[in-house]
């Protein structure tokens, strides 16, 4: 009797924040090799404006120039974009090169912004605000689908512990396989140490690949992984992203994990 064929988890992946175009394209280039290798989807992901920063540190290039080179992202290289939007009005000029609209966690319980997104037509990744449980996210789903939204993914980035932590509930991802969305667990957020740094997240990219392995074993469709060719010169998120020349070892890892555990499982 032949072995049952289970699907890989999908991959949300890219620099944290839209740098240049030489960056941007250098990541695409090997994290579409890599999945191709492995026969993993990628959405490829970069942000033009990191807008909820604690301090005035980088932000990006901004939505026009942002937008252009997510542009030549999909047109080179034939994959589908995800990028966030902290506006409304953003979201109409986003959706029209972006297949995936991504709410920031600290904006997850915006009505208008949701909305807005769902309109489009297009997929709405929310992620999980670091202030709400699992079972809160109904209220963010509730929203969109008021205004004909059906294509959701919810996302678990961890929550607030204290000051300067974030810890991640694993059954966080369990609770919200209630709502019939597509789950996704960001490793690289989840890591994060906000405020120690002089201002500045700080984070831990060594911690990355077991929560990453944690999640995949209790069971999530896809993984969101930000990479970055040199990460200590990274504009945004310098201390949690992920090497680049490191992204297949990890990927092999994690899809190794994935596959035993849904043989094992009906997720």
């Amino acid at each position: 009797m032949s072995e049952t064929k289970h699907k890989s988890f999908f991959l949300i992946a890219g620099p944290c924040a839209i740098e240049s175009c030489e960056t941007v394209m250098q990541t695409a280039e090997t994290l579409k090799r890599v999945c191709g290798d492995l026969g993993i989807d990628l959405y490829f992901k970069s942000s033009y404006d990191k807008a909820n920063r604690t301090s005035n540190s980088g932000r990006g290039v901004g939505l026009e120039t942002g937008l252009r080179i997510l542009q030549e992202v999909k047109e080179q290289f034939v994959l589908p974009i995800l990028t966030d939007v902290h506006e409304s009005w953003q979201c109409q000029p986003v959706a029209e090169v972006a297949d995936v609209i991504q709410i920031p966690a600290f904006l997850s319980r915006q009505t208008d912004l949701l909305q807005a997104a769902a309109k489009t037509g297009k997929i709405v990744n929310v992620k999980k605000g670091q202030f709400m449980a699992p079972w809160d996210m109904g209220g963010a789903i509730n929203k969109i689908h008021a205004v004909g939204g059906t294509k959701i993914w919810l996302t678990e980035r961890g929550s607030s512990f204290g000051y300067g932590r974030l810890v991640v509930d694993m059954s966080s991802l369990v609770e919200m396989r209630q709502f019939g969305c597509p789950i996704v667990f960001d490793a690289t957020h989840s890591v994060q140490q906000p405020s120690t740094q002089a201002g500045i997240t700080g984070g831990n990219r060594e911690m990355v690949p077991h929560l990453m392995r944690a999640a995949l074993a209790v069971g999530v469709d896809g993984i969101f992984l930000e990479v970055h060719p040199n990460p200590e010169k990274a504009i945004s998120d310098a201390a949690n992203q992920v090497r680049l020349s490191e992204i297949k070892f990890i990927l092999q890892q994690a899809q190794e994990y994935d596959l035993f555990a849904k043989s094992k499982t009906n997720i």
